[in-house]
């Protein structure tokens, strides 16, 4: 662990964002450029005091996962990243078609949509990050194990799929599975995408019927209708913008103007998830 160029390379990546950059109200007059040490903590889920002693050279080595939170939160690109981890004393991060690092560019997207919920996916469903109002939609998904995966979710868990209508049930199972056979023929064997096939062959016969199928795609429906549990069914609109290698997605939902799903929309971005809980 090299910790005083770890602590330079922080500090300057830090100072080298503005507020608006990571979705974050500037706020009052600021003394310093970039962001404050307490505005990045805040978006990685450490303490400030930990985030501190790293850019002061005497922080303990911090772990991969914390890592990978930093990448995001500063925005790095995936030589930064790679560079990041050598920094730290960690292996870099095997580079795969399906790496989750989260594409700069679909980030600062991500962070300028408040009115509708957005989110990031992999070529796996995984939710790599997602906005406030996606996260009063659809929940926190796991973070870890083959459940990070929605299409893992959707054939092993029966409540993931209480946000979508029952005649939309078969449309969903089989769009995920066209996805994750998409993603496998990127992958190849074995990568997390082949774990996951293997996974859902043991544990879901509906599973084994649907990928018998054989159907191929990496798509998004264009309208979806959603169900919350007290406020009912909401219609949208799906766009996805994909990255170059299509390997990532930012998959956004806006509801038609003056719609009662608009209200509805509205209605959650200011009460929030917690308020239903």
């Amino acid at each position: 662990m090299n910790r005083p160029a770890l602590a330079d390379f922080l500090r300057r990546r830090r100072e080298a964002l503005r507020p608006s950059d990571v979705g974050l109200v500037p706020g009052p007059r600021r003394r310093a450029p970039g962001l404050r040490r307490e505005e990045v903590a805040a978006l990685t889920g450490m303490s400030v005091d930990y985030y501190a002693r790293l850019e002061q050279q005497r922080g303990p080595q911090p772990s991969e996962q914390m890592l990978a939170a930093l990448t995001r939160a500063l925005r790095l690109t995936v030589e930064e990243r790679d560079y990041l981890f050598r920094l730290a004393g960690h292996g870099v991060p095997r580079r795969t078609p399906l790496d989750t690092h989260v594409a700069p560019a679909l980030l600062r997207v991500l962070d300028r949509l408040e009115d509708a919920p957005a989110f990031i996916l992999s070529g796996l469903g995984e939710v790599l990050v997602q906005n406030r109002l996606a996260e009063a939609v659809f929940g926190t998904p796991p973070a870890t194990g083959l459940a990070r995966s929605t299409v893992y979710r959707w054939f092993t868990d029966p409540r993931t799929r209480d946000v979508y209508p029952p005649e939309d049930h078969e449309r969903q199972g089989r769009t995920q599975v066209a996805n994750l056979r998409a993603a496998l023929a990127a992958a190849g064997p074995g990568s997390f995408a082949d774990e996951l096939l293997q996974a859902l062959l043991r544990e879901s016969e509906e599973f084994v019927r649907v990928w018998e199928l054989h159907e191929v795609s990496r798509r998004f429906e264009q309208h979806k209708t959603l169900v919350h549990p007290e406020l009912g069914r909401i219609d949208v609109d799906c766009q996805a913008l994909f990255t170059e290698d299509q390997s990532q997605a930012l998959v956004v939902l806006t509801p038609a103007p003056g719609s009662e799903a608009e209200e509805k929309i509205r209605l959650l971005a200011v009460l929030g998830h917690e308020a239903f809980a």
